[in-house]
């Protein structure tokens, strides 16, 4: 599974891999390999970064763990890339969102800081029994932005509607976890 990471060798080997790795990431070791794996996947991440591993999942359907991880690592990377901006247009569409604002969590008036820590506490949640939790969490989050950036006309409607459509993916991966069905 590392050779296919180091040597980008066979996309398959590589999509593969990355299925495993979140799945692993989300669901648990269920035995000891599986455990020195999600030790070595946590050490790469630390020595070359998350975005390695990420990089993965760049490719998988969003009705999937890997796929849903993906859209999380986006998000996450543009927040803290971005917190002012995405303060500002989580603001701004709050008041077109209010039942999102409340599952997203963040306290009133969002921040930079208040809006990073949002982020990092939703992807935090990866591992353990609430990843559907999680996952809506994030939706919610993601609709608030993408209605918000609409709302302060960023100059760009094209990434007002990936958001959305982000949010959209999230909420159906965080049904069908519910329903144990997410692959």
């Amino acid at each position: 599974m590392f050779e296919a990471l180091a040597d980008g060798a066979d996309p398959a080997e590589a999509t593969a891999a990355g299925h495993r790795i979140a799945n692993l990431l989300v669901r648990g070791p269920h035995d000891d390999a599986d455990a020195g794996l999600v030790d070595r996947v946590l050490h790469l991440a630390d020595e070359e970064g998350l975005g390695v591993i990420a990089e993965l999942w760049s490719h998988a359907a969003a009705d999937s763990v890997a796929g849903a991880l993906w859209r999380l690592y986006l998000l996450r990377t543009w927040v803290h890339a971005k917190p002012d901006q995405a303060a500002r247009e989580f603001a701004a569409g709050k008041a077109y969102a209010p039942v999102h604002e409340v599952l997203a969590g963040v306290v009133d008036p969002p921040g930079p800081e208040e809006v990073l820590t949002l982020v990092d506490t939703v992807v935090s949640g990866i591992v353990g029994d609430d990843f559907d939790v999680m996952l809506d969490r994030a939706a919610a989050f993601a609709h608030i932005v993408g209605v918000g950036r609409a709302q302060v006309d960023s100059g760009d409607p094209a990434s007002a509607a990936r958001l959305v459509d982000m949010a959209i993916h999230l909420r159906k991966a965080a049904t069908l976890e519910r329903a144990g069905t997410l692959p």
